[in-house]
């Protein structure tokens, strides 16, 4: 594996730098064989105090990278279990395999609808390989908190509250790719990016539960409305199927009696129907107009009708 193809450099600066800086010497020059040797010659005259310093051991979930006279000693990280070193020559650098969490900070993001929000995200990540996350970068840890905070504000910076409220997931996913692309050259694999609270103003909280609270209120009269349409047009046809039969309002009376007495009330109002005292009402209207002198053609038909 070349580690090297991932570094990108200024083409003013290559002059300077060496872009194969971290490949194996594959011979090294005389001075470093030297000082190996001397080295090792100081190792094996001072044991057995020297052996403390020359075996190293790294947990399963590690692993060591390790420089002998500041180069890359190996394209292969060493672990996990116990691996030797030569003192005063050899540093190594125990990278943790394990899968890490962070919190990304509020960030106070405008919406694209000029909504003021502070959102923020929960970020996995784990080192991929170990060699490239130690050679390409100085901290990769802070490295990837940073850019996760600034890749929310910039993922979010597109989208209306709306769909930042609705749609998580999909901002998520896009974070995670955006996090993924460019932590692949610092050997840092992003796993999972999860949007953890988005949080509104008081005053647009207050704003956007009246009109919640407005909307029910109108669905709830649209559909009282269309309950008591309904049950008018069932009254109507129930009003026509009993109007059809002479007896049946008669039998709905009786009905309406025993359901009322059911209950055991002492105090029963029952409906009486005007066409029962049709004929009374028109005999004393007719009287009252004879009383005053007033000609009337139906009392003349009634006299006449009682006379036959």
């Amino acid at each position: 594996m070349n580690i090297s193809s991932s570094v990108t450099l200024d083409p003013g600066l290559k002059k300077h730098y060496n872009i194969n800086q971290y490949e194996v010497e594959e011979k090294p020059s005389y001075c470093s064989k030297f000082i190996i040797f001397l080295s090792l010659v100081i190792t094996f005259l001072t044991l057995p105090i020297s052996i403390w310093f020359s075996f190293k051991v790294v947990q399963e979930y590690e692993r060591a990278v390790i420089f002998r006279l500041g180069r890359l000693k190996s394209r292969k990280p060493k672990g996990p279990g116990m691996f030797f070193i030569i003192p005063f020559i050899d540093t190594y650098r125990s990278v943790d395999l394990r899968t890490r969490a962070f919190n990304v900070p509020p960030q106070e993001i405008l919406t694209k609808d000029s909504v003021t929000v502070a959102v923020d995200a929960v970020v996995y990540f784990q080192v991929s390989n170990p060699l490239t996350a130690v050679c390409n970068n100085e901290n990769y840890a802070r490295s990837t908190k940073l850019l996760s905070a600034t890749a929310l504000r910039n993922v979010l910076g597109i989208y209306i509250l709306s769909d930042i409220l609705s749609n998580r997931e999909v901002i998520a996913e896009s974070m995670h790719k955006t996090l993924v692309e460019v932590t692949e050259p610092w050997g840092v694999h992003v796993e999972r990016v999860e949007i953890k609270d988005v949080r509104l103003p008081i005053q647009l909280q207050r704003a956007m539960a009246a009109e919640a609270e407005a909307t029910r209120d109108a669905r709830a009269k649209v559909i009282a409305s269309d309950g008591e349409l309904n049950s008018s047009k069932s009254l109507k046809e129930a009003a026509d199927v009993i109007s059809s039969s002479q007896a049946g309002l008669q039998l709905r009376y009786l009905q309406s009696l025993h359901t009322i007495s059911a209950e055991k009330n002492s105090t029963i109002i029952f409906p009486l129907p005007m066409e029962l005292l049709g004929g009374f009402t028109h005999r004393d209207f007719s009287s009252a107009r004879r009383r005053k002198g007033i000609k009337c053609d139906n009392c003349k038909k009634y006299k006449t009708e009682d006379t036959n």
